[in-house]
């Protein structure tokens, strides 16, 4: 087979480097990076690290509107696949690169084969919902990381097209995450210094619009951290720089460390060992539930339901005392409870595509 994967931002990256090292084993991959995530450590660090082969197209789009980015990506997916014309196009999760390439290759005849289908936060007001809802209706192949996504499906009448296969991002942790010592990682703070990691720490990422669009929800998520008993680890993502660094000098936080954004090996290490996990990240809450750790999350609606058990994962707002109560509520990890697959997804997903391949009379 002859395979077009589109990626475009972070967890993509992750996904696509166990899931790319299995396709081409016996099949040819042509990898398009959209640009979407433009920043040197959300990019290229993560295909260096992660031994990710070098993009065949790299479109370099990124910013501007939802309608624009879109836009703008399907326009060049279009043109490289009626290139390449490869007999799947492979993707991932729910960014803006998703949805372009699944309606570029679907418009041209082209199969596509969905990572990560079936997941729903049931909101439409959240822009991730809709590429994920729109992906999974174009798409010919629906692979589900958990049991929810797969009923999802069922919900939607997209069952026949789907499977449940595990997630990528668990295999890509039990491979990655052990690779690097703590003690070898140097912090780039955001002053231009450099700090060795404390030994006790807790860990947060943020970077949705809805946490850092104002001072006021930052700085509660701020307030939160000097109420811990250890700092708080923060890679700030780009466009939250200057406001982070402004709040930081005008309140005196001083529990809390910014640093500039870090690889994934460096994340996954920081995760492993973290005393607890802060984030409004999808991809974080997965890696925290993965690494045993307590996590709460930022935000208003439920990404993934397997992470809400025994007090794993709590979702919380922005309020400080509510963030800190939260981090204190205990959890109880059952190691036999693995609702993300037993880290061999990428074999699973490739064993689907050949075989919708071959049923649809490709020998």
């Amino acid at each position: 087979m002859k395979i077009a994967t589109v990626v475009g931002a972070r967890p993509q990256f992750i996904k696509a480097a166990v899931v790319s090292h299995e396709l081409r084993k016996m099949h040819t991959e042509i990898l398009i990076h959209t640009g979407q995530h433009f920043d040197y450590n959300m990019s290229e660090q993560f295909f260096k690290e992660l031994d990710i082969p070098d993009p065949d197209y790299n479109l370099g789009i990124s910013g501007g509107t939802h309608a624009q980015m879109t836009g703008k990506m399907m326009i060049a997916i279009e043109e490289v696949l009626t290139q390449e014309l490869p007999d799947w196009l492979l993707v991932y999760g729910d960014t803006n690169s998703t949805l372009a390439a699944a309606l570029s290759a679907v418009k041209l005849h082209i199969p596509v084969c969905h990572v990560e289908a079936g997941a729903r936060v049931h909101s439409m007001t959240n822009p991730e919902e809709i590429n994920r809802i729109c992906t999974d209706h174009v798409s010919t192949l629906l692979l589900a990381s958990t049991q929810s996504g797969y009923e999802e499906m069922a919900n939607e009448g997209l069952q026949s097209k789907g499977m449940l296969v595990g997630d990528p991002m668990y295999d890509a942790f039990i491979e990655y995450s052990n690779k690097l010592d703590i003690k070898a990682i140097n912090l780039q703070l955001l002053n231009g210094e450099s700090l060795q990691v404390p030994e006790q720490f807790y860990y947060l990422t943020c970077h949705r619009e809805e946490n850092t669009n104002d001072d006021k929800d930052l700085r509660e998520i701020f307030k939160a951290t000097e109420m811990l008993n250890a700092p708080t680890i923060y890679p700030v993502h780009p466009r939250n720089k200057q406001r982070a660094i402004r709040l930081q000098k005008e309140y005196k936080y001083s529990k809390i460390i910014l640093c500039e954004p870090v690889g994934y090996l460096e994340s996954a290490c920081l995760v492993r060992h973290a005393n607890k996990i802060i984030t409004d990240s999808g991809g974080l809450q997965r890696e925290a539930f993965y690494a045993g750790k307590k996590c709460v999350t930022l935000l208003n609606f439920i990404c993934w339901p397997e992470t809400m058990v025994d007090g794993r994962n709590e979702l919380c707002r922005p309020i400080a005392e509510e963030i800190v109560k939260k981090l204190e509520y205990p959890q109880i990890v059952d190691e036999q409870y693995l609702p993300f697959g037993d880290g061999h997804s990428a074999i699973k997903i490739v064993d689907a595509m050949e075989r919708n391949y071959q049923e649809r009379g490709n020998k």
